[in-house]
């Protein structure tokens, strides 16, 4: 079955891992970003996810040429790194806005033409930092946790339309997240320099991370179920940490993700 499908963030990363796999099963893609061509079958749209109206606008060209959406793949974010003491206010807000209100926004604009599909799905990339918040990258953790809260309100409400939502929580990938990290390390003599060693630590498993094409196809998969499982993630290991975090109590989970990252 021929299906339109809408990636934000599309142009790098996991999210073009999800636009090419998508061209090649067939689907007409439209990836929407700041910054990105044409590529392998995918079409192209200038849009940010912080700008409401390139963003209704972008929704509308796709809209006026396939009528329907069948799936919007939310991949658009970055993340940022530092001591929640010395975060200026304004860089956690521009976390939330990217990460978290872009979601919001592209699901908004979306949704009269998800909803004519008949059988849609939404996709929300979100994070392993959701369930396990990160030290000195507390924003970008409460940036994914709101978009897994936000996935299980939408299939509620969307169940209706026949709309599936689900949201993927991957753990350490290889992409160029982990160079376009926006860091900052003031207060590291304060914290003994616990900052820059936690932020290492991180991209360093990043690094040796899992390709983003285990993403895509766990997003493939995701979007062809009726009833997909709200929150999941990819890899035995990660699925591990999963079921550590619902299992043991918070206390405990809390304390071994800080003798990992501190």
């Amino acid at each position: 079955m021929h299906r339109v499908i809408a990636v934000t963030g599309g142009s790098s990363g996991i999210g073009k891992a999800i636009a090419r796999l998508f061209a090649q099963k067939g689907c007409t893609v439209y990836e929407l970003s700041r910054s990105g061509k044409d590529d392998s079958g995918v079409i192209h749209i200038t849009a940010d996810v912080t700008d409401e109206a390139a963003l209704a606008a972008a929704f509308e060209k796709i809209a006026a040429e396939h009528d329907c959406i069948d799936v919007l793949v939310n991949c658009a974010g970055f993340g940022i790194s530092g001591a929640i003491e010395f975060t200026d206010i304004a860089d956690a807000q521009r976390q939330m806005d990217v990460n978290f209100f872009g979601t919001v926004r592209a699901t908004q604009q979306a949704l009269p033409y998800l909803r004519k599909s008949g059988r849609a799905s939404i996709v929300n990339i979100s994070s392993m930092g959701a369930p396990l918040a990160l030290p000195f990258q507390a924003f970008y953790s409460c940036s994914k946790s709101a978009i897994n809260a936000l996935t299980l309100a939408l299939a509620n409400e969307l169940r209706q339309f026949g709309i599936a939502v689900s949201a993927v929580m991957p753990g350490d990938v290889v992409t160029g997240f982990t160079d376009a990290r926006e860091k900052s390390v003031a207060g590291n003599e304060l914290y003994g320099s616990t900052i820059e060693k936690s932020v290492s630590t991180m991209e360093k498993d990043e690094r040796g991370g899992m390709s983003p094409d285990r993403i895509a196809k766990k997003v493939w998969s995701l979007s062809k179920k009726k009833h997909p499982k709200p929150l999941s993630t990819v890899g035995l290991q990660y699925k591990f940490f999963a079921f550590l975090h619902k299992a043991l109590p918070a206390r405990l989970v809390n304390w071994i993700v800080g003798k990992i990252y501190t």
